[in-house]
C-alpha cells in the first residue's frame, strides 16, 4: 500500500496514512493522521477532517520513541495519552519521526516566545510610552506631509489653469516649465507621505499583537484576582457564621451531654460519617462467603465497615497496572468502637450491604499476639544504620554532617512576583531562590528512601499480601516531611545527575538523571538488600492564584529478588494551599493502587483530602489489601505524616441480622512511625537528618552532580543574592543550548537528513514491561565509570 504524505512548507502541515494500535481484538487499524500547528490528530479517513478528530496529542510535552524499523510511539505525559503507531516501512517511519521532532521544536519555540512576550511587556514599563511617542511623531509627520501636499497641489492646479488661458505659444512653453517644477514638488511630497504612512502602518501592526496579548493577560489576571477575592470573602463569611453557631449551641450541647445515656452515645456515633473509607476490587459476597479462620475468643475492639455492593464500576487501567478484565469495586467505611456493647448499635441506619469489621485478638496469630496496642518504637537513623549497615561497626564508616547553615531571614514582595505568574505553567515561572530549599528535585526524590527499611523488611516476608502492607507503608512515607516542609526544590538542568550511595549504613544506593526538558522528566534507579526500585518521574502543574496543584505522571516499580514479586504504583495529587494569603500548607489526596503483577494481589490506598466540614483527622490514609480473588486480607489506616497501622483479617462470615457480611480483624499493629527531627532543624528549612546529608560535598562524583551546582551551593551557604544571579545565568545557558539544538534539528530537516534528538547519558530508552509505554532504564554504566573516574561523556551543564 502506498503511503500518502504531503508536506506543505507554508504551514508545516503533514498528512498521511499510519496504522494505530486500538486494542487486542482489532490490533493495528489504518488511520489518517494530520500534523499541524504542533498538534498530531487522527481521523478514520480524509473525509472526516471536516468533523472533529478522534484523538490528538500536543507535541509541546510529548515524548517520541522509536521501537523498531516500522513502529514508533508518541506519548503525552501531561494527559497520559499514548499513540502506538506503525508505518509501512522504515523510510516512512523516519519521515514521520523527523517531522514530529521538528514540529515539537517549533511548538516549544512558539510557546516560549509567547511567554517571553508577555513577561517582557509586564517587566518593561517604559516600552508602551516609547512606542506611543514614536507613533505620535510619525503621525505628526503625516500631518505635515498632508499640509505640504495640499499646498503644492493647489499651486500645481493654479499653474495648469493659467497655462490653459495662454494664447501665445512662447508664454506656454515658459509656463510649462513652472508646471513641471510644481509637479515634481508634488510627487516628492506624495512619496514622502507614502513612506511615512508605510512606516506608521508597520509600527502599528508590529505592536498590535503585543498589545492584544497584554490586554488579554491583564484581563485574565483581573478575573482571577476577582474570583480569588470573592472566594476569600465567602470563606471568611462562612467561618464567621460557623463560629457564631458554635458559640450559640455550646450551652445546649453541654446540657445534653450530662443527660445522655451510654446507649445514646453509641447511637450518635452511628449517625456520623465513617472513620475511614477503603476501596477494593471484588463483590461484598466474597467476604461473606469466605472461610472462617478460627473462632473468636475475646473481643477487645470492634469496627463497623459498610461495603455497598451496588456501588461497583469497571476497573480501568490507569497506567500503573494492566487491566485484566472487568472487575467490580466495593467501598468500605470503617467506624472504630472503643467498647464491646453491641446491643447499643443501631443497624437500621446502616446501608443494606454494610459489612461489620470487628477487631479481635487472635491467640494463634503470631503477628497479632506479639504486637500490642502500644506503638512500636520507631527506628532512629542510628538504629537503621546498625540494623542495615555492613558488618555492624566492623567497617569504618564515613562521618557525615548533621547540620547546614540556618535559613536567612529575607523577605520577598510576593504580590509583585505573583502578578506575572497567574495562569502560567510552573516550569515557565522564573522562581527566585527565596521559595526554594537547597536541594534539587533529584535529591528530593532520593529522600523518599529515608524509610527504605520497610522495603528491607518486605523482602524477608514470604506472604505476598503481608508484603504489600510494608510496600503500602513505604509509599505513604514519601509524603511525611511535606507536612511542615514547603520549600520548592531546584529544577534540575537537562543532563543533571545525582548519586547517593548509602549501602554501608542504610543498605541502598540510588542514582537519578534529568532525562528530558520538554516535558521535564527524571529517571531514578535504586538497589537495596533483596530489592530493586526504578521509576520515571514527571509532573503536570498549574498555578490557580489561590493554590498550586501538582499531578505526578510517574510509575514506580519495585521487584524483590527472592519471591520475584513485581509491584507498581503511581503517586497521588498534591495541592499547595495559601499561595498568596496565610501560611503555606500541603495536602495530598486521591487513590493509589499498588499491584503485584506476579500474583495479582492489590492494595488500594485512599488519601482523604482535607475538608472544613469533615470530622476525620487531617491527613488520613486508609487502605485494604486483597488477593487476586478480591478477598480482603489486611486493613490499613493512619496518617501520611505520622504512622500507619495494619490489621490482619482473621475471620469473615455473614451476620444473622439483616444478612450483613462481617469482617473480623486482629489487633492493629504499627508498621511505620515517623521519626521527627529535633527542634533545631526547624531553622534548617525543616529538613530531616537524611535531607541535610544529601547535599554534602563528596569527592569523586560526576561533574553533572547536583552537589556541584553553584547556585544551589550558594543558597545553602546563605548567599541568596549571588544564588539568584547564578541561577539566572545557568537557566539562560540552558535555553541557549536548547535553541542551538532546535536550530540543528531544523537544519537537518531542511537538508533531508535524520535528526537525532537528545539522549540521556546513563539511561537508555526502552519499553515499560507493564504499561508498554516508553521509559528510561538504567544502564548500570555510571558506577563502573565512577570506579574509573571516567567522566568524558558528561556534558558541561554548569558554569565554566
Amino acid at each position: 500500500m502506498t503511503e500518502v504524505i504531503r508536506f506543505q512548507q507554508t504551514d508545516h502541515e503533514i498528512k498521511g496514512w499510519l496504522y494505530k494500535w486500538t486494542n487486542y481484538l482489532k490490533g493495528y487499524q489504518k488511520r489518517w493522521f494530520v500534523l499541524s500547528n504542533g498538534l498530531l490528530s487522527y481521523y478514520r479517513n480524509p473525509m472526516e477532517m471536516s468533523q472533529s478528530c478522534r484523538g490528538s496529542i500536543s507535541l509541546v510535552s510529548a515524548v517520541i520513541h522509536t521501537e523498531d524499523s516500522c513502529n514508533f510511539v508518541v506519548a503525552n505525559g501531561g494527559t497520559t495519552q499514548t499513540f502506538h503507531l506503525r508505518a509501512v516501512n522504515e523510510i516512512e517511519r523516519q519521515k514521520w519521526v523527523t517531522a514530529l521532532e521538528l514540529a515539537k521544536v517549533r511548538a516549544i519555540r512558539q510557546l516560549d516566545s509567547e511567554d517571553d512576550d508577555v513577561y517582557d511587556m509586564n517587566s518593561d514599563k517604559n516600552e508602551l510610552q516609547t512606542v506611543l511617542k514614536c507613533l505620535a511623531t510619525k503621525l505628526d509627520t503625516l500631518h505635515t506631509c498632508h499640509d505640504v501636499i495640499i499646498k503644492h497641489g493647489s499651486a500645481l492646479q493654479r499653474s495648469l489653469i493659467e497655462m490653459e488661458q495662454l494664447d501665445n505659444p512662447n508664454d506656454a512653453i515658459n509656463k510649462s516649465k513652472t508646471v513641471n517644477e510644481r509637479a515634481t514638488l508634488f510627487r516628492i511630497t506624495s512619496s514622502a507621505m507614502i513612506n511615512a504612512s508605510a512606516e506608521y502602518l508597520t509600527l502599528a501592526q508590529t505592536q498590535a499583537k503585543k498589545w492584544q496579548k497584554l490586554l488579554q493577560h491583564e484581563h485574565e489576571s483581573r478575573l482571577r484576582l476577582e474570583e480569588l477575592v470573592e472566594q476569600l470573602a465567602k470563606q471568611h463569611s462562612h467561618l464567621e457564621q460557623r463560629a457564631i453557631k458554635q458559640v450559640a449551641n455550646s450551652n445546649t450541647s453541654n446540657i445534653n451531654s450530662n443527660i445522655n445515656s451510654d446507649d445514646d452515645e453509641f447511637y450518635d456515633a452511628e449517625e456520623t460519617t465513617a472513620d475511614f473509607i477503603v476501596s477494593f476490587p471484588g463483590k461484598a459476597h466474597r467476604i461473606s462467603n469466605a472461610t472462617n479462620v478460627q473462632t473468636i475468643s475475646k473481643v477487645k475492639q470492634s469496627s463497623i465497615t459498610s461495603l455497598p455492593a451496588e456501588h461497583n464500576h469497571s476497573d480501568e487501567s490507569s497506567g500503573s497496572e494492566v487491566s485484566d478484565g472487568e472487575c467490580e469495586e466495593s467501598a468500605a467505611g470503617v467506624i472504630t468502637r472503643k467498647k464491646s456493647r453491641h446491643k447499643s448499635l443501631n443497624f437500621k441506619d446502616l446501608n443494606s450491604s454494610n459489612i461489620v469489621t470487628k477487631v479481635v485478638n487472635d491467640p494463634n496469630d503470631g503477628d497479632s499476639t506479639k504486637s500490642s496496642s502500644t506503638p512500636t518504637t520507631p527506628l532512629s537513623t542510628v538504629d537503621r544504620v546498625d540494623q542495615f549497615g555492613g558488618d555492624n561497626g566492623s567497617i569504618c564508616r564515613r562521618q557525615r554532617r548533621t547540620t547546614i547553615p540556618e535559613r536567612p531571614n529575607q523577605s520577598l514582595n510576593l504580590w509583585s512576583f505573583m502578578k506575572n505568574c497567574i495562569g502560567k505553567e510552573l516550569t515557565k515561572i522564573p522562581m527566585p531562590v527565596n521559595f526554594n530549599e537547597p536541594l534539587s528535585m533529584l535529591q528530593r526524590l532520593t529522600e523518599d528512601f529515608e524509610y527504605a527499611d520497610l522495603l528491607h523488611k518486605a523482602s524477608k516476608v514470604k506472604d505476598s499480601c503481608e508484603q504489600l502492607t510494608y510496600i503500602a507503608a513505604f509509599s505513604v512515607t514519601t509524603y511525611a516531611t511535606t507536612s511542615n516542609r514547603t520549600g520548592k526544590p531546584f529544577n534540575p538542568l537537562l543532563g543533571e545527575t545525582y548519586e547517593c550511595d548509602r549501602t554501608e549504613d542504610l543498605g541502598w544506593k540510588c542514582f537519578s538523571e534529568q532525562v528530558s526538558h520538554h516535558p521535564p522528566a527524571l529517571a531514578s534507579h535504586c538497589e537495596g538488600k533483596g530489592w530493586t526500585l526504578w521509576r520515571e518521574f514527571s509532573i503536570s502543574s498549574k498555578f490557580r492564584g489561590k493554590y498550586l496543584q501538582i499531578t505526578p505522571q510517574d510509575i514506580t516499580h519495585v521487584e524483590f529478588e527472592a519471591s520475584g514479586n513485581h509491584y507498581t504504583w503511581k503517586k497521588v495529587t498534591t495541592t499547595v494551599h495559601n499561595i498568596i494569603v496565610g501560611k503555606l500548607w500541603v495536602d495530598h489526596h486521591g487513590d493509589m493502587t499498588i499491584t503485584n503483577h506476579t500474583t495479582g494481589d492489590k492494595c488500594h490506598l485512599k488519601f482523604i483530602p482535607y475538608s472544613y466540614f469533615s470530622r476525620d483527622i487531617p491527613r488520613k490514609v486508609t487502605g485494604v489489601v486483597v488477593d487476586k480473588e478480591g478477598t480482603p486480607k489486611w486493613v490499613l489506616q493512619g496518617t501520611w505524616d505520622n504512622k500507619i497501622e495494619s490489621a490482619k483479617v482473621i475471620n469473615s462470615h455473614g451476620s444473622a441480622k439483616g444478612g450483613k457480611p462481617i469482617i473480623e480483624t486482629a489487633t492493629p499493629k504499627v508498621i511505620w512511625k515517623r521519626v521527627f527531627p529535633s527542634a533545631e532543624y526547624d531553622r534548617m528549612y525543616n529538613m530531616t537528618l537524611l535531607a541535610v546529608q544529601l547535599n554534602e560535598p563528596e569527592p569523586g562524583v560526576a561533574p553533572t552532580d547536583s552537589r556541584v551546582r553553584p547556585d544551589q551551593r550558594l543558597m545553602e551557604e546563605g548567599k541568596w543574592d549571588e544564588a539568584n544571579a547564578v541561577k539566572g545565568v545557568l537557566e539562560e545557558k540552558q535555553r541557549t543550548v536548547r535553541r542551538q539544538r532546535e536550530e540543528e534539528a531544523e537544519k537537518a530537516t531542511n537538508e533531508g537528513r535524520p535528526y537525532m534528538p537528545y539522549d540521556p547519558i546513563w539511561f537508555t530508552k526502552s519499553k515499560d514491561p507493564i504499561t508498554g509505554n516508553p521509559v528510561h532504564m538504567f544502564s548500570g554504566e555510571y558506577w563502573r565509570c565512577k570506579d574509573k573516574q571516567d567522566w568524558s561523556r558528561c556534558p558541561k551543564i554548569f558554569l565554566e
